[in-house]
């Protein structure tokens, strides 16, 4: 590519490096070969989240899931600017960084969401989607314990209900009561899972829900809910309607929008995301648009907040993108469904929801060999184009 035609080139700012920004880098290429674009993030790495549940329980460690994805950008001709986005100027048409500000003629917003701290004592719970170090935290606390209760639970941001990730709970409780009757230590242990509504997970369905609970009520966990949590301390979790003991208390918090999000001049949804619209759009703003966690969107209440809808947004911004580049209206809308497997370690349970039906499937273990299957079809292409 010459000098000459870089210039003239369009320059696309991608914001992040997790599943709807290296989605958007892959589709934005696949349909404009010409287009200058500009991955912005701390690291050219991506943690793969969905496989963090396996790491307590040795099936994964920390490293192998943090992907470096600087060959992933150099195949897709994608530069990187490393810095740590700290708002935005002109309308989006600036990005200000720590390390400097950078200039663009589109803006697709996919830096991730942030959780929620505000609980008293929040310190005193481990978060396992906060990353490899504190998914390994719980293999080093879990495997140092010789018996003694751990509480399990999550909530949501109270301005938006939708804004959590339950998934990954039920899946870290289910796995550590797997790992435990492997181990031959499980009668030694008392699980509880506590929660604000007296039916967690209701997004998945009610099917779903129900599934979820008759698998906790089999497998002797203890249950805690319709009971708001008050707060944390080391040894226990405190409710509206008593305490929980706890000798390791992990929690998921509800999410809000990046912490940058109130620098942006843009609107936010009450919960503190990027506000989009059906295209992705961000509301009133010309040519930025979001994806994934970082932004608010129209639809069900059960919308999800997951990697595979962070990938169907990607791809609906990233096409929307090029056609207001192109003065062409928008067109692309996302899917609206969710699709998860509740891993259990040794079995998984699928659940579906779209507008029209929601299904879940018992567990069984070619479930959890999907899972696995999928971990590694995923991350073929950034393994593959690592830089030696």
């Amino acid at each position: 590519m010459s000098q000459e035609f870089a210039i003239s080139a369009p320059h696309i700012a991608v914001l992040g490096s997790g599943f709807a920004a290296l989605t958007a880098v892959r589709e934005l290429r696949r349909r404009d070969r010409n287009a200058r674009i500009t991955l912005v993030a701390p690291r050219a790495a991506l943690t793969y989240y969905p496989s963090l549940i396996w790491v307590p329980s040795g099936l994964r460690r920390g490293a192998d899931l943090d992907i470096d994805v600087s060959g992933f950008l150099a195949a897709h001709n994608a530069a990187f600017h490393a810095g740590r986005v700290t708002g935005l100027a002109d309308g989006g048409r600036t990005v200000l960084t720590d390390s400097g500000p950078l200039a663009n003629d589109a803006l697709l917003i996919a830096s991730g969401g942030r959780f929620l701290k505000a609980l008293p004592g929040i310190e005193h719970a481990l978060t396992i989607c906060e990353g490899a170090p504190a998914a390994e935290a719980i293999r080093e606390r879990l495997a140092g314990m010789t018996d003694g209760t751990i509480a399990f639970g999550f909530g949501t941001n109270p301005k938006e209900q939708g804004a959590m990730r339950g998934g990954p709970m039920f899946e870290l409780l289910f796995g550590i009561d797997t790992l435990l009757r492997k181990q031959g230590r499980r009668e030694r242990f008392k699980l509880v899972f506590f929660n604000a509504t007296k039916e967690p997970g209701k997004r998945l369905g009610d099917k779903a829900v129900a599934g979820l609970l008759r698998e906790m009520q089999k497998r002797g966990i203890a249950t805690h809910l319709g009971r708001k949590p008050l707060g944390f301390e080391t040894n226990k979790v405190r409710t509206e309607d008593g305490d929980i003991p706890a000798d390791l208390i992990l929690f998921m918090p509800g999410m809000s929008g990046p912490a940058w999000a109130a620098e942006a001049g843009l609107p936010l949804s009450d919960g503190g995301f990027f506000k989009a619209d059906a295209h992705c759009q961000v509301a009133g703003a010309e040519k930025v648009y979001v994806a994934g966690d970082s932004g608010s969107y129209p639809g069900p209440d059960w919308l999800p907040k997951q990697a595979h809808i962070a990938d169907l947004q990607a791809k609906a911004a990233a096409e929307n993108l090029l056609r207001a580049l192109a003065g062409k209206p928008l067109a692309a809308r996302f899917k609206v469904e969710l699709v998860c497997i509740v891993d259990t370690l040794d079995r998984g349970i699928l659940v579906y929801r779209d507008e029209k039906r929601a299904l879940i499937l018992p567990p069984c273990r070619l479930m959890h060999w999907a899972k696995r299957f999928f971990e590694r079809l995923y991350l073929r292409p950034y393994r593959k184009e690592r830089r030696p």
